[in-house]
């Protein structure tokens, strides 16, 4: 007696199409629970900003540290001395004087005082605080540390591309700071959030560039990380909003050397935004957080769309007569901030670099043998 083949009844195949489609429909934590995660976020950034007990130690076991956060200090010390005794002393006594002398002191004391200082110590406390990041990175991090590569001509300019595009960015993120202060009722608020986010940004830059992170994935970093880093940089930001801007800025730069090296011993939470309890709980099962919160947070879209707009106006100088590229705007900040050239590709074939020249040839070999094998493929 031969058994019959046993065939799936309809229902079976409805059945099993169900639990198919329930097993691959994402699971979503709930919207307390969300609101509980970004709250944990929250004050662990906002713990990381307040370990002066790591900023001590460190800055007592190194000398090389030790010596470059001193000279941050008292120059910083100095040009907060020479702005605040130009707001507090030489500008009471001058305001509304008949002579014309004493009217114009407060211009002469800028000029040929205040911003030589000023200038001079945002100079150099830039390349002390990169002595400093690069320093407690190799404390750290020992072997792992990037090599230092020789200096070359075409090094130095791509430094120097760099320095500008940093520049730039500097430059957008106090344009749209004072841009969203404008904005009527809210806008003061909005904009101290966006500067609690600008401030830890710039803290955490020297240990993303030292671990060879790009432009977009230090700024999406950031924006999945929102809750973290807005606690993070609140304690900076609430310092630097009580003066005029210039003081505001020195006072920055006076905190900017501790909070480096307290960004350098952080690890900012959550490891995986997308499913911010693997960690936790050990399951291999993803939950995602609530649709209600976003993940997400564009803070950084409007200052990158500046970026990008300044750098495609500074590159149509070197496009007069050449084809037009539709790039997507990312791609040129990146390019920019990295220092490589965004006129590369418009180059004539016959002034590309052999290496160029090379790779263009592979490639249109490469497809033309899988032109080939298609068509074999379809005779046969």
């Amino acid at each position: 007696m031969s058994r019959q083949p046993h065939h799936p009844q309809p229902n079976e195949h409805a059945h099993y199409r169900q639990s198919t489609s329930r097993a691959a429909y994402p699971t979503f934590l709930s919207l307390h629970e969300t609101l509980w995660l970004q709250t944990k976020w929250c004050l662990k950034g906002l713990f990381d900003a307040f370990r002066w007990d790591l900023v001590v130690r460190t800055a007592t076991s190194d000398p090389e540290i030790r010596s470059n956060i001193l000279k941050s200090l008292l120059l910083n010390l100095l040009s907060l001395t020479s702005i605040y005794t130009f707001d507090l002393i030489l500008q009471p006594l001058v305001h509304d004087h008949p002579s014309w002398l004493h009217r114009n002191v407060g211009w002469f004391y800028r000029v040929l005082w205040l911003l030589p200082v000023v200038g001079m110590s945002f100079y150099l406390n830039s390349s002390w605080c990169s002595i400093i990041a690069k320093r407690t990175f190799v404390l750290q991090h020992g072997n792992r540390a990037p090599q230092q590569q020789p200096v070359t001509y075409t090094g130095m300019l791509t430094m120097l591309a760099t320095s500008a595009y940093r520049a730039v960015m500097v430059l957008t993120s106090v344009i749209v700071s004072f841009a969203l202060g404008a904005i009527p009722y809210g806008g003061p608020m909005i904009s101290f959030g966006f500067m609690c986010w600008i401030d830890a940004y710039y803290c955490f830059e020297f240990i993303w560039i030292a671990r060879g992170l790009s432009l977009s994935s230090r700024v999406r970093h950031v924006e999945e990380r929102w809750a973290y880093y807005f606690a993070f940089g609140l304690p900076s930001a609430a310092i630097c909003t009580w003066g005029s801007g210039l003081a505001n800025a020195a006072l920055f730069a006076l905190l900017f050397p501790a909070y480096i090296i307290m960004a350098m011993h952080s690890r900012p939470v959550p490891q995986d935004p997308f499913n911010p309890q693997s960690s936790s709980e050990g399951s291999d099962t993803v939950r995602y957080p609530s649709p209600l919160i976003p993940i997400r947070l564009p803070i950084f879209s409007v200052m990158i769309w500046l970026n990008d707009f300044i750098v495609r106006i500074l590159s149509v100088g070197g496009s007069v007569g050449q084809p037009r590229h539709h790039r997507v705007p990312s791609n040129s900040s990146e390019k920019a901030e990295e220092g490589t050239g965004i006129e590369l590709n418009r180059l004539p074939s016959g002034m590309r670099k052999p290496s160029q020249r090379h790779h263009s040839a592979r490639r249109t070999v490469e497809r033309n043998v899988t032109r080939n094998s298609d068509s074999t493929r379809k005779r046969d």
